[in-house]
């Protein structure tokens, strides 16, 4: 499964570790991530909903998991399910 992990704080850290840790995964991207999810961080505006889900459907993304409040409130969540991703 190819993830895409949406935050940059302390709780996508934890986040990533988790998902790290599941064996169906062959793949995390974090956006824009942190010092400490640096190997998996990717280039990507995630205040631009087009952008992200561009991003995540050239990349062939399984899950998008969205930590902060922000980008949910902004819609990225509905955007993205729009765009036919999954989203949690």
């Amino acid at each position: 499964m190819r993830v895409l992990l949406i935050g940059g704080g302390g709780r996508e850290h934890a986040i990533a570790d988790a998902v790290l840790r599941s064996p169906k995964l062959t793949s995390l991207a974090v956006a824009p991530g942190n010092a400490g999810t640096t190997p998996y961080n990717v280039d990507v505006d995630v205040t631009d909903h087009d952008a992200v889900a561009g991003w995540s459907l050239a990349n062939h993304i399984d899950l998008v998991i969205v930590g902060p409040e922000a980008p949910l409130v902004a819609g990225l969540a509905n955007d993205l399910r729009t765009a036919g991703l999954n989203v949690f």
